[in-house]
């Protein structure tokens, strides 16, 4: 499933292409690509999902936030997010790529996904999406794509 969302952010998101084609449409083209009809109905279903995260009615989780609180992970989210994902999303808050709103809808869609743990490289084209689907992000959203795509220049020491 995961594969079929980067293939989407890849060929129509970043791309800035009509993401909101007919679904019958995108599953064929999928289909044609290679990806499993179950599959393709859980990408979908995800991406759905995170669109109605943006409501703002659909924000339960985040009813008061204060800017000196800690976020402390579920057992769940502990199995699924690893110290170095967890650390990964503290970096981005502390230097305010994340908010605590698009930190939550980050954890959301991380949690929806179908595997039992996430590597970091896959925590941050979640992140990405999520701020590209996030409507007042651009800057972060520029910051967390100069972070995945940025080639370090000269030597590393």
């Amino acid at each position: 499933m995961f594969d079929i969302l980067v293939y989407l952010f890849e060929n129509y998101i970043h791309n800035e292409s009509d993401i909101y084609v007919n679904h019958a449409d995108l599953t064929k083209e999928l289909s044609r690509a290679g990806f499993h009809d179950d599959d393709i109905f859980k990408a979908l279903k995800w991406l759905d999902h995170l669109s109605v995260l943006q409501q703002s009615d659909v924000k339960p989780y985040l009813s008061h936030t204060v800017a000196s609180s800690t976020r402390i992970f579920s057992q769940q989210e502990l199995q699924k997010i690893d110290v170095q994902g967890q650390g990964f999303l503290l970096f981005l808050e502390q230097i305010n790529v994340l908010s605590a709103e698009t930190r939550e809808m980050v954890i959301d869609r991380v949690m929806d996904l179908d595997s039992n743990s996430i590597c970091l490289e896959d925590l941050k084209w979640v992140v990405l999406m999520v701020l590209f689907n996030v409507p007042g992000h651009e800057s972060a959203y520029a910051q967390m794509e100069d972070l995945i795509f940025e080639q370090p220049e000269g030597l590393l020491h």
